[in-house]
């Protein structure tokens, strides 16, 4: 991560601009600062906080942004601005990272505005090495193949593929498939593949599969498209199977050892190892009503800050389909503060702050995503703030 050590810095004031950037406010608590930034049209934080007898600034995690070399602006820009004497910097390191093309590689707000298609979608949940999704891709060039992988090095691999072999109907996103599928229309997706998943053994809960996915799954496939798990785990298989055969809907076939067309060179390994390779597809059988959710992450009445920092006090709150956990409190002025939050889905909470001036409130970065559990949580967060 990006960032300098220093020391001997004066104060820096806020508002005012440096080298191009624009430094809006400075939050504070007891351990560290926030300093807002907005560089290039974009805004987000940087973490100021106290690393021995030294300072040490840095982005912020939860306020992340790209490319990176807008932070490294950022950064450098606050040094010059405070006159700090700089200790330790790695923000000239050169990365031999590759830069994707936005083509081909899409970020979730795409899917969420933008996104729209007149062709079958088929999506890959965990595509690794993309060996499954490329040639689903080529073997089916009136397909649009969707694949979903949190694992960077193996999106920018499968990016150097489609342009090497010039493909022209597969996307990529980095983001939790358990949650992607509520951005997709209903009955527009004829094939969800989920090959060789993380078993998660000892944490089930983080398992793709679950009640809820399946549900999604059906939702959004066409009538007869199918929902494909392969796996060497028989643990996984059984889990699996499990909560297929208690759906009230759809079909199920099951093989083992079934050779496909295209194998990974994981499958490739346990195969050799003589390990059984275990195949359940659940078959869609009904068409959905195309779901609406009321969208609405406003704040409705004036905050009294004062009360506002009590009620954030409280325990946790866990539900059956959201959690909330009130994180931190970040001071501006009386009137104005940066409130730390995280919500939404146990199985991918986000993390925002919500900001307060003078009584009203706003999401920082704009609105979370608009996740059935992320505005359940929010009707919460609204009634914990405007008590």
């Amino acid at each position: 991560m990006p960032h300098i050590t220093f020391e001997n810095n004066k104060e820096l004031n806020t508002p005012s601009f440096y080298d191009g950037v624009e430094f809006e406010f400075i939050a504070r608590n007891e351990n560290e600062e926030k300093i807002s930034v907005k560089n290039k049209n974009r805004q987000f934080l940087l973490t100021r906080k106290k690393k021995k007898n030294q300072e040490i600034i840095k982005p912020d995690k939860i306020t992340r942004v790209t490319p990176i070399s807008i932070v490294k602006d950022a950064l450098n820009a606050y040094a010059k601005a405070s006159q700090a004497k700089i200790l330790f910097t790695n923000i000239n390191n050169k990365s031999n990272r590759i830069t994707p093309k936005e083509e081909y590689l899409k970020d979730i707000n795409y899917f969420v505005d933008e996104f729209d298609t007149h062709k079958e979608i088929w999506i890959e949940v965990g595509f690794g090495s993309g060996r499954h999704l490329i040639h689903q891709a080529l073997q089916n060039p009136d397909i649009l193949v969707i694949g979903l992988e949190i694992h960077t090095p193996s999106i920018e691999q499968v990016l150097k593929q489609i342009k090497l072999q010039n493909i022209t109907n597969i996307l990529t996103v980095n983001y939790d498939a358990r949650l992607f599928l509520e951005f997709i229309k209903s009955n527009t997706v004829g094939k969800i593949f989920v090959h060789f998943p993380v078993p998660w053994d000892k944490k089930p809960h983080r398992r793709v599969y679950s009640k809820e996915f399946i549900e999604e799954s059906l939702r959004v496939l066409k009538k007869g498209g199918s929902l494909e798990l392969r796996s060497d785990s028989r643990k996984y298989f059984d889990y699996s199977l499990d909560l297929l055969t208690n759906m009230s809907t759809g079909h199920i076939e099951i093989d083992i050892n079934k050779d496909l067309s295209i194998s990974s060179k994981y499958e490739d390994r346990w195969k050799k190892m003589g390990k059984n390779i275990y195949d359940v597809k659940l078959y869609c059988e009904n068409l959905d009503e195309e779901r609406e959710l009321d969208i609405d992450f406003g704040f409705r009445k004036k905050l009294d800050l004062k009360k506002a920092k009590e009620n954030i006090k409280a325990k946790p709150v866990i539900k059956k389909d959201f959690v909330i956990n009130f994180e931190n409190l970040y001071e501006i002025d009386e009137n104005s503060a940066l409130i730390q939050v995280t919500f939404g889905s146990f199985n991918r909470p986000v993390s925002k702050f919500i900001h307060v001036k003078d009584g009203k409130a706003s999401y920082y970065q704009g609105n979370p995503l608009p996740t059935s559990a992320n505005l359940t949580a929010h009707k919460t967060i609204r009634e914990f703030l405007e008590k």
